[in-house]
């Protein structure tokens, strides 16, 4: 079984679209005989995949800061919630526990996670399979700033090529490569 970490949003009032999205990836997990590993929140896309997961009947690790678990939205359904106290040690723990990142939609968070997993694999510090599923194009924008990014010289382009980008489930877990 390997271990794939979900990044998204936990943001409440999104579109029902992603968090159906959300759904869907955790079923995926179950089915695929996987386990997840997440933000530890109990809200938004971050619940609907965990919620999900479980219910196929994956084993569900959630990572989250003790401030988060006070304001009463940690996922104490989770098989292993890992409380630590900032969210530099969140990231790290989330790494360490990991086979490969699956990118969701998300805000600030979800794109600081990808950043920060998408740097060290550039810097070759691990090898797992960084992709990111965006099938309404939320992301888009940001991938014309990035790839005029490559085209001037700032970002490589088998740095860029590290994340693979995908618009389906299907797609986005041929992407990841894993063993069961």
């Amino acid at each position: 079984m390997s271990a794939i970490c979900v990044f998204c949003a936990s943001a409440t009032g999104i579109d029902p679209a992603h968090l159906e999205l959300a759904a869907a990836v955790g079923r995926e997990i179950a089915r695929r005989g996987h386990s997840l590993v997440s933000g530890g929140g109990c809200v938004s896309m971050m619940g609907a995949v965990a919620g999900a997961a479980r219910a196929g009947g994956a084993l569900t690790a959630g990572v989250i800061p003790r401030w988060l678990v006070e304001l009463e939205v940690a996922d104490r359904d989770a098989d292993e919630l890992v409380v630590v106290d900032t969210m530099r040690q969140r990231k790290a723990e989330m790494d360490r526990r990991s086979d490969a990142f699956l990118v969701l939609p998300g805000g600030l968070g979800t794109l600081e996670e990808l950043f920060e997993i998408w740097t060290t694999r550039s810097l070759d510090m691990h090898d797992k399979p960084v992709v990111l599923l965006d099938p309404t194009g939320v992301f888009d924008p940001l991938w014309t700033v990035l790839a005029d990014l490559v085209r001037q010289g700032f970002v490589r382009t088998q740095a860029f090529d590290a994340v693979a980008v995908t618009r389906d489930v299907d797609s986005a877990f041929a992407a990841l490569t894993l063993p069961r």
